[in-house]
């Protein structure tokens, strides 16, 4: 009949599982379940042994990007604390509770903080599956949140620990699934340090090319230095009361402002439009093909080139139009006004009190080094084709990532099995 739970499974409290599983809690699995103690900090150091806080218990590990040593005290709080290889740890209170982390290794002496829950499960061998089912996205993560509906402050109690439910397969079953979710995570971990060596070059090659201390072959000569009020024109976005409130519709012709320039492209915000009769009116602030959108307001230095897609959208007062002349690529001029030294120039030459602003001055006074019209859309060309190498090995990521997620559905339930 509909609903009926298929041969093989059974309905239990956490959900339908394979029948050859059990369902039990966390401290039925555990030897010892605690959390740090409060007045660490007195014992903080430069070095020593380690402190593990909340922020240093990611998605699965642990994360030491942020670190703090301290020298313990001696005793029995000590003891207590301190961590072994193949513990659980949870954050228990502050803004990231519910995040999981297995100590893979041995760290040493190392501590808990009052924020972090330690679990020490009776037999260790099954630490790696269990952090994977209690894990954020996993099935057994939903405990963790549910448990926190309607307070005020999120936190988690050892007995809430206790209670959570896991689901539990053979000792083979365990292992396999962990592993495969490790092999995924090692995939994605190489993917990641993939990405930021291409951004590292990436900057590295920008910082080279568009100062002209490295060369593209067959390219040589000088450069000129030109003020970019000789290449280009500028236009600062409508000021607000050029706009009534029912211009505004839902649907409309997009407003560009600096929160809608994103790693050098140009997003649609559907909750920030125009109806086209009031662009038609603000035609000279709309925006062309080729020309660049820069914000002169909040993040400035934000900027794109805009393509197709965004032609006829509007220039938000908190934007400026800049539309180069002949002798001046697009791309080339966007990667240049995008660059560290120039976003530094530009702000430290803006004006303001309450609010610093980018004016058309300042903008037009800006000196940079311009070689060959065919050098600069070479070095445009080239950046592009490096973020068209970083766009791949993200959406990699974002597809694996997403593959993880549906690894984790169907492992940590038994819905696909792997003995």
């Amino acid at each position: 009949m509909s609903g009926a739970v298929k041969a093989g499974y059974k309905q239990t409290e956490v959900g339908v599982i394979p029948d050859d599983w059990e369902v039990t809690s966390l401290g039925n699995l555990s030897q010892f379940v605690t959390s740090g103690s409060r007045g660490w900090a007195q014992y903080y150091a430069d070095h020593g042994s380690l402190f593990v806080r909340s922020q240093n218990v990611r998605d699965g590990r642990l994360d030491f990007e942020d670190c703090q040593f301290v020298a313990p005290p001696k005793g029995a709080e000590g003891d207590r604390t301190k961590l072994c290889r193949r513990d659980l740890l949870i954050t228990i209170t502050g803004n990231s509770v519910g995040n999981v982390a297995l100590v893979q290794e041995d760290l040493g002496s190392a501590y808990i903080s009052q924020h972090v829950g330690l679990v020490r499960l009776g037999e260790p061998s099954s630490a790696q599956y269990v952090c994977r089912y209690l894990a954020p996205g996993s099935p057994g993560n939903k405990q963790i949140r549910a448990s926190q509906s309607g307070q005020s402050k999120p936190g988690l109690t050892l007995t809430n620990l206790r209670d959570f439910l896991v689901t539990v397969p053979s000792e083979p079953e365990q292992r396999a699934i962990a592993t495969a979710l490790s092999d995924v995570d090692a995939l994605l971990t190489a993917l990641d340090q993939l990405i930021a060596k291409k951004r590292n070059l990436k900057q590295a090659t920008m910082q080279q090319l568009l100062t002209g201390q490295t060369r593209l072959p067959g390219f040589s000569g000088g450069w000129e230095v030109r003020r970019l009020g000789d290449v280009a024109t500028f236009r600062t976005g409508p000021f607000g009361s050029a706009l009534h409130k029912s211009d505004y519709t839902f649907d409309g012709i997009p407003i560009i402002n600096p929160m809608h320039i994103i790693d050098g492209q140009i997003l649609a915000s559907r909750n920030m439009t125009i109806t086209e009769a009031a662009a038609v009116k603000l035609n000279e602030f709309r925006v062309k093909v080729g020309e660049i959108v820069i914000g002169r307001r909040g993040d400035m230095g934000r900027c794109a080139i805009v393509t197709p897609a965004q032609d006829g959208w509007l220039c938000g007062t908190g934007s400026m139009i800049v539309r180069p002349t002949s002798g001046v690529d697009a791309g080339f001029l966007q990667r240049v006004l995008s660059s560290p030294p120039i976003i530094s120039a530009i702000v430290d030459t803006s004006v303001g009190t309450t609010m610093v602003n980018l004016n058309q001055g300042t903008l037009s006074r800006l000196t940079l080094q311009f070689p060959p019209v065919p050098e600069q859309q070479a070095i445009s060309t080239l950046l592009s084709d490096l973020d068209a190498e970083l766009a791949a090995l993200e959406q990699r990521r974002h597809k694996t990532r997403a593959l993880k997620q549906g690894m984790m559905q169907e492992l940590l339930t038994g819905r696909t099995r792997l003995l």
